[in-house]
C-alpha cells in the first residue's frame, strides 16, 4: 500500500490561499528557466517524427532505453524543431547522414528546457551534431557485419552457383514502382528476343514496415524455390535517402539463408548496402540487373557460336586429315596389292609348268603308294581282327565265371535271409502266444474277481432289504399305518374324521381320528 509524506508547513501558509493549476504551472516554469537557463547537449533515440508541413514544424518523441539489455525504457521526452530551424537541421543532417530524421536513429542534439502551461515539459531542439548518427550507424552496420560473418551468412549466397542464363527470376519489389517497371520493360524488349519468365513477390522496399515485408517475400519464394533460377531484388524508384532497410539484419540474414543466389539493383550509388554485400551479384540500377541478365545471355550466345565456329573449324580440319591419310592408305593397299598378285602369277605360272612336265611320274608315284598303303590296311585289319577276336573269347569266359559266382552269392544271402524271416517270425509268433495266455488268465481272473465282489454286493443288498421287510418289522413289534392303501409317513396327511387302518402281527384296526397333534 502505498505511504504518503506530508511536508510539514508553517502556520501561515496553512491558512494561505490555495495556488491555481495554472498558478502551480507558471512556478514550476520559473523554476525550470531558473534551474536550466543554459542550452544542453543531450544523446537519445528518436521513437517518433510527426513532420507539420502546413506550419513547418517537426514534433519528436524522444527515448532512452541506458543500458538494460531487455530493451526497457529508462526515460522518454517530447522535443520540438521549429520551422525556422527545421528547414536547415533537416537538410543539413539528410546531406549528412544520407537519410531524414526518422524513428530508430540515436541523435547528439543541442537542446533548451522549456516547460508550457498546457503541453508540460519539452525540449527545443537548436542543433544537431550529424557525426554521431554517422558514427552510431557505423557501428550498427559494423556490428551487422560482424553477426552476419559469425553466423556465416556473409558469404553463404554467394556460394550459391549461379546459373549460366537465369530465365525464371522471383522478383522482390514494389508492383508500382518505376524501377520495376523499366527493369521489365528492359527484358521484354532486348535487342536479342531472349525470354525471361517472371514472377513478381510484392514488397515495401523503403520505410520503417519495409524489413518485415521483404523477410516475408523472401521466405514465400524459398517455399517455392525449384521454380526459379535466380531472385531479384530491385528497389521502385524513391529517394535515396530511404535505403535504411537494406542494412536491416532480418533483410540480409533473409539473403544469407535464401536457396537461390540473389541479385540485388537497389539504386545505392553512394556505396553498398549491407544486403548489397551479402547478395550473389550487385547492380547499381533495376536496369543495370535487367543488362546483366541480358548480357549474360548474350555472352553465354556468343561462346555457344564461338565453340560452333571451332567445332566447325576443327571438324573441317580432322575431314581434311583424314581424307588425306585415307588416299595414302588407299594408294599403299593398290601397291601392295599389285606387287602380292603379282608374286602369286608368278608361283601359280612355276607350278603350271612342273604340272605339265611331270603328271605321269606323280600319277604312278600316287598309284604305288596307293597299292601300298592298301596292302598295310588289308594286313593290320586281319590282325586286329584276330585280336579282338582272342579279346573278346577271354571277356566271355570272365562274364560267365563272375556272373556264376555272382548268382551263387545272391542265392545264399537269399537263403540266410529266407531262413532269417522265418526264425524271426517263429520268435513273434511264440512270443504272441505267451502274450495271448498272460492276457487270457489275466481277464479270466479279473472276470472271476469282478463276479466275486459283486455276488457279495448282491448278497448284502439281499440282508439289508430282508431286514427291512416290512412283515419282519410287524414281527419285532412294529406297526404300518395306512390312509386308503398309503402307509402314513407325518401327521400332515390325515385330517379329522378320517379312517385309517393299522397293521399288527397279527390282524388289522380301523380307526377314526378325532384330533391330530403335532410335536414341537
Amino acid at each position: 500500500m502505498a505511504q504518503f509524506h506530508f511536508r510539514q508547513t508553517t502556520i501561515s501558509q496553512e491558512f494561505s490561499a490555495p495556488l491555481s493549476l495554472l498558478e502551480l504551472h507558471q512556478q514550476i516554469r520559473e523554476e525550470l528557466e531558473m534551474a536550466f537557463p543554459d542550452s544542453y547537449w543531450v544523446v537519445a533515440e528518436i521513437s517518433q517524427v510527426n513532420a507539420d508541413r502546413r506550419k513547418g514544424h517537426c514534433y519528436l518523441n524522444l527515448i532512452d532505453k541506458g543500458d538494460d539489455p531487455r530493451g526497457a525504457l529508462q526515460a522518454q521526452a517530447r522535443a520540438t524543431i521549429w520551422s525556422s530551424r527545421f528547414q536547415m537541421l533537416g537538410r543539413y543532417f539528410e546531406e549528412k547522414t544520407g537519410q531524414p530524421l526518422k524513428a530508430g536513429l540515436k541523435i547528439l542534439f543541442q537542446a533548451q528546457v522549456r516547460f508550457h502551461e498546457l503541453y508540460g515539459l519539452s525540449l527545443d531542439i537548436i542543433n544537431i551534431d550529424a557525426n554521431y548518427t554517422i558514427g552510431d550507424l557505423a557501428r550498427q552496420r559494423q556490428e551487422t557485419l560482424k553477426r552476419l560473418e559469425a553466423e556465416g551468412l556473409l558469404t553463404a549466397n554467394k556460394e550459391l552457383e549461379m546459373p549460366l542464363v537465369p530465365q525464371r527470376l522471383a522478383i522482390v519489389s514494389s508492383a508500382t514502382a518505376a524501377g520495376y517497371q523499366d527493369f521489365i520493360h528492359q527484358l521484354e524488349h532486348n535487342s536479342y528476343g531472349y525470354t525471361f519468365d517472371t514472377r513478381l513477390f510484392p514488397a515495401i522496399v523503403q520505410g520503417n514496415e519495409a524489413p518485415a515485408s521483404i523477410v516475408k517475400a523472401m521466405d514465400l519464394i524459398a517455399k517455392y524455390s525449384h521454380l526459379f533460377d535466380a531472385i531479384v531484388m530491385i528497389r521502385g524508384g524513391g529517394s535515396q535517402t530511404d535505403l535504411g532497410c537494406f542494412d536491416d539484419y532480418r533483410v540480409a540474414a533473409a539473403i544469407g539463408n535464401s536457396p537461390l543466389p540473389v541479385i540485388t539493383g537497389i539504386g545505392h550509388e553512394r556505396d553498398e548496402s549491407i544486403s548489397d554485400l551479402v547478395a550473389h551479384t550487385r547492380q547499381k540500377t533495376p536496369t543495370a540487373v535487367a543488362s546483366f541478365l541480358i548480357d549474360r545471355g548474350r555472352a553465354l550466345e556468343t561462346e555457344v557460336e564461338s565453340l560452333y565456329d571451332s567445332i566447325y573449324m576443327f571438324a573441317a580440319q580432322q575431314l581434311r586429315l583424314s581424307a588425306d591419310k585415307l588416299e595414302r592408305q588407299s594408294l599403299k593397299i593398290s601397291n601392295l596389292t599389285n606387287a602380292y598378285l603379282q608374286e602369286n602369277r608368278e608361283q601359280l605360272e612355276h607350278f603350271s609348268k612342273s604340272l605339265l612336265l611331270k603328271p605321269k611320274n606323280f600319277l604312278h608315284n600316287q598309284k604305288l603308294l596307293l597299292s601300298d598303303k592298301e596292302q598295310l590296311i588289308r594286313a593290320n585289319t586281319k590282325d586286329l581282327l584276330h585280336l579282338r577276336g582272342k579279346e573278346l573269347s577271354e571277356l566271355t569266359v570272365c562274364v560267365e565265371g563272375i556272373g556264376q559266382r555272382w548268382l551263387h552269392m545272391k542265392e545264399q544271402d537269399l537263403n540266410k535271409l529266407v531262413h532269417c524271416i522265418e526264425t524271426e517270425a517263429k520268435d513273434k509268433h511264440k512270443l504272441s502266444q505267451l502274450r495271448f495266455v498272460k492276457c487270457s488268465d489275466r481277464l479270466q481272473y479279473s472276470a472271476q474277481r469282478s463276479m466275486s465282489t459283486a455276488s457279495h454286493r448282491l448278497d448284502m443288498l439281499e440282508m439289508r432289504i430282508q431286514a427291512n421287510d416290512p412283515e419282519k418289522l410287524l414281527l419285532r413289534g412294529y406297526t404300518l399305518t395306512l390312509l386308503n392303501g398309503k402307509i402314513i409317513k407325518h401327521i400332515g396327511q390325515v385330517t379329522e374324521g378320517d379312517v385309517i387302518e393299522t397293521r399288527l402281527q397279527d390282524g388289522r384296526l380301523h380307526s377314526i381320528v378325532v384330533n391330530t397333534d403335532k410335536d414341537e
